[in-house]
């Protein structure tokens, strides 16, 4: 099971004298860098929630929304003066700078966060208790969401592995052919700048032989199929985790690709390598977002 860090979660619930609403939207980090807007009366319970999201989340820039909807019109509300003059005077400051209008500016500023609050915004236990509820519903939504995010992502990763699989297994044609080329070009320097009655033929194929050695490209063949047979197996893994593991992985598959390259001394090889490296930067830009 693969998780993308993208998603969205949204759930509601029913208190005495309100509606409450739990929004969750996750984006791309490496580490949880969690984001927080609460409203008055659930300050007191910030640490329970930024616990409770970093928890259950795991991973990734998250953007966390709390709200109340009040259902009786006759609650009694009260304004915040001290927020509402820091808005006015900053906003009024802004429209002479701007020469905006400022007609609605009063409108405006009764819509930002904390200008209106009610008068008593203090949350009982078995309201915290249903707004737990509406959290974990929020989480459960946002997770579906990974999951269906997480199994396309996957679907490609898997593919563009056989596909680097696939390119390894074309090379072999060409790897036999490439040592005779090699043979045949040190050999034909030789008979060019030497005669070949004065060249050791005991000692011309040591250094062929010792060049081959160089040039070989056996150990990365066998490595990098290892690397994508264990990229497959943690992908298969069911633990939710493992963004930063499989990414380790496919830097150890790209060390492998590269010194292919450098050791191939063959356009054709090159030619499958180039792929190989293309499918590879499709996986890491996949991998940027998985948990």
């Amino acid at each position: 099971m693969l998780l993308s860090m993208t998603s969205y979660g949204r759930a509601s619930g029913l208190l005495k004298k309100a509606n409450v609403s739990v929004e969750l939207k996750t984006l791309n980090s490496k580490f949880v860098d969690l984001r927080l807007k609460l409203p008055a009366g659930l300050q007191e319970y910030e640490m329970d929630i930024r616990k409770m999201l970093h928890d259950k989340i795991l991973r990734g820039k998250i953007e966390a929304n709390f709200s109340f909807e009040n259902q009786h019109s006759n609650e009694s509300y009260s304004i915040n003066e001290g927020i509402f003059i820091a808005y006015y005077q900053q906003l009024k400051a802004l429209s002479l700078k701007l020469d905006l209008d400022q007609k609605e500016l009063l409108p405006s500023i009764i819509r930002l966060p904390e200008v209106v609050t009610t008068a008593d915004p203090a949350i009982t236990e078995e309201e915290w208790n249903i707004i737990v509820d509406v959290m974990d519903k929020a989480i459960d939504n946002l997770s579906l969401h990974r999951q269906e995010e997480g199994a396309a992502i996957e679907k490609d990763m898997r593919q563009q592995i056989v596909f680097i699989l696939d390119q390894l297994q074309e090379i072999l044609p060409f790897e036999s052919e490439r040592i005779d080329k090699v043979r045949q070009r040190m050999s034909s320097n030789l008979e060019e700048y030497l005669s070949r009655d004065n060249v050791d033929e005991n000692r011309f194929e040591q250094e062929v032989l010792f060049y081959l050695e160089k040039i070989d490209i056996t150990e990365e063949k066998v490595r990098l199929q290892q690397h994508c047979e264990y990229f497959i197996q943690e992908l298969d893994n069911p633990e939710p985790s493992k963004g930063r593991k499989l990414n380790f992985i496919s830097q150890e598959m790209g060390r492998e690709i590269n010194t292919l390259g450098a050791k191939a001394y063959s356009s054709d090889i090159q030619r499958f390598v180039v792929l190989m490296k293309d499918a590879l930067e499709k996986i890491k830009e996949q991998l940027a977002n998985v948990v």
